[in-house]
C-alpha cells in the first residue's frame, strides 16, 4: 500500500521519516519538501505527483503528516489512516500534537510507527491496546513475559472486537448518549429560507460490565410505519448521509435500519450524520437598517424564540454587523442581556445569557460614522448567531429505544441528552 510516512515541519525539514518499502528514495522525499512544503502548496492540493510517485498529505497544528506511494492505492484510506495516526499520537501526547512533541518523543513515535503499519499496511491503531505494552518513561502495564496476558492482548488486536477488552467490570453500568446538532440556516434580507441542513454527531459514553450488545434505534422514516406516523405528533427523520463507528454492524442496519454494536469502553462517537428536510429553527431575527443622515445608522432587530416554554437556550449571542467607519455606537433600548459596540468586531454585540422558550426581545441602536473622502457603499454582511439550545433537535430526531444485552443481565441505567448549536447561523440585512 505505503511506500514511507513521513512527519515535516512547516519549513520543510524532515523531523521523522519511517520507510516501510525502499521504491520511493530519500531525493525524490526532499524534491516534494521542497517543492510543495517549502513553497507554501501543501494546503491547495492534498495529493501531489511528482515524477510517478504520489505524496498523500494532511496538517495538524505545525506538522504536516505524508504518505508515499507508487502503487495505485485507495486515496480516502491513507487519508483515514493519517487523521487516526494524529488521534493516536495526541492521546499519547495529553491532546498535544506539535513539533515540540515531535522532537522530544521521536523514539516512541517510531516505536509506534513499527506497531501500527507492517510493510505499508495499517495494524493496529487501537490506542488502549498499544498502551498497555508501548508506554512513555518505560513503565509497561503488561509484563511481556506473562504468556496469558500477551495471548489477551493477541486476541484483542487480532480478533473481531479489536476495540473492547475482555473482563471490564463496573459496579454501577450506565450508559450516556448525547445528540449533538449543528443548525446551519441562511435567511435572505426578504426573511426567505435560502439554506437549512443539520449537521449531527450521536456521542455515546459506555461504562458497562463485559461485552455487551446494544441496540440503537432512531425516529426513521423508513422503520416507522404510516400508521405510527399517523398516530403520532413525530413524523419521523430522513438521513441524507451518515457515517458510523467501527463498531456498528452495518448489514444489520441495512436490513432494519437499527444500529447494533458492542461499544469500546469510555466516550466515543457512535455516528455523524446530515438531514436536509424539515429542520426547524430555533430562533426567528426581524432585522432592520435605516439610514437617519449621512453619518447615522438605526439598527434594530427583533429575536423570538421559537421553541416550547419549558426549554431555555443558554449562551446567546448575535453579532450585528456595522459599516467599518463606525466611529461610536449607542444602546437605546434592549429587551433583555447586554448589548454593546465592539469596534474589533465591527459589530454591535448582543449577549443572553438564558433565553426563555416562546419569548421575544428587542433591541435598538444607533451608530455614528466617521466622515470618509469617498463615498463607498456599505456591502452588508450578514448577521450572525450564536447559541445553545438543551432538550430540542433542530432535525427532529430522537431515540426511540436503546436496548442493552449481556450474559449476566444487568439492567444498566441509561441517559439520554439533545443538544442543539449554532453552525452558520446567519441573517442578511
Amino acid at each position: 500500500m505505503i511506500s514511507s510516512i513521513l512527519l515535516v515541519n512547516l519549513k520543510g525539514e524532515i523531523l521523522i521519516w519511517r520507510a516501510y518499502k525502499d521504491d520511493v528514495s530519500r531525493a525524490e522525499w526532499e524534491g516534494f519538501c521542497n517543492r510543495v512544503i517549502a513553497a507554501k502548496e501543501a494546503r491547495d492540493k492534498p495529493v501531489q505527483g511528482i515524477n510517478g510517485c504520489h505524496f498523500v498529505h494532511i496538517t495538524a497544528s505545525d506538522i504536516v503528516l505524508v504518505a508515499a506511494t507508487k502503487d495505485n492505492v485507495n486515496v480516502v484510506l491513507v487519508l483515514k489512516l493519517l487523521y487516526k495516526m494524529v488521534e493516536l499520537f495526541k492521546s499519547y501526547f495529553g491532546g498535544a500534537f506539535d513539533e515540540n512533541q515531535v522532537r522530544r518523543n521521536f523514539v516512541l513515535i517510531y516505536e509506534l510507527l513499527d506497531e501500527i503499519i507492517d510493510y505499508g499496511y495499517p495494524q493496529i491503531l487501537e490506542s488502549d491496546i498499544l498502551k498497555r505494552y508501548i508506554t512513555q518513561g518505560g513503565a509497561k502495564t503488561v509484563n511481556l513475559n506473562d504468556q496469558e496476558q500477551l495471548k489477551k492482548i493477541t486476541v484483542q488486536a487480532t480478533g473481531i472486537c479489536s476495540w473492547r477488552a475482555e473482563g471490564i467490570k463496573y459496579r454501577k453500568n450506565e450508559v450516556y448518549i448525547d445528540v449533538i446538532e449543528n443548525v446551519n440556516i441562511l435567511m435572505s434580507a426578504k426573511r426567505e429560507r435560502l439554506r437549512a441542513d443539520v449537521s449531527g454527531q450521536i456521542i455515546v459514553k459506555c461504562q458497562l460490565s463485559g461485552m455487551p450488545e446494544c441496540k440503537f434505534g432512531m425516529n426513521d422514516k423508513l422503520v416507522m410505519s404510516t400508521e405510527q406516523r399517523q398516530r403520532s405528533w413525530d413524523k419521523g427523520i430522513a438521513l441524507d448521509d451518515y457515517r458510523f463507528h467501527q463498531c456498528v454492524r452495518l448489514s444489520k442496519f441495512d436490513m432494519d435500519r437499527e444500529i447494533t454494536f458492542i461499544p469500546p469502553d469510555g466516550s466515543f462517537e457512535l455516528m455523524t450524520y446530515r438531514i436536509t428536510e424539515n429542520i426547524e429553527s430555533p430562533f426567528k431575527l426581524l432585522p432592520n437598517v435605516k439610514v437617519l443622515g449621512r453619518n447615522r445608522l438605526e439598527l434594530s432587530l427583533q429575536v423570538t424564540a421559537m421553541y416550547d416554554r419549558n426549554i431555555t437556550a443558554t449562551h446567546v449571542r448575535i453579532d450585528f454587523p456595522c459599516p467599518k467607519n463606525t466611529a461610536r455606537g449607542h444602546i437605546h433600548n434592549i429587551g433583555k442581556g447586554k448589548a454593546r459596540y465592539e469596534p474589533s468586531q465591527a459589530a454591535v454585540i448582543w449577549r443572553i445569557p438564558k433565553f426563555p422558550g416562546r419569548q421575544e426581545y428587542s433591541m435598538l441602536a444607533e451608530v455614528e460614522l466617521a466622515s470618509t473622502v469617498t463615498d463607498k457603499q456599505w456591502v452588508r454582511p450578514p448577521i450572525q448567531m450564536s447559541f445553545d439550545v438543551p432538550q430540542f433537535t433542530a432535525s427532529g430526531l430522537r431515540v426511540r429505544f436503546l436496548k442493552v444485552q449481556e450474559k449476566s443481565n444487568y439492567k444498566p441505567v441509561k441517559w439520554i441528552r439533545y443538544v442543539t448549536k449554532a453552525g452558520a447561523y446567519q441573517h442578511r440585512i
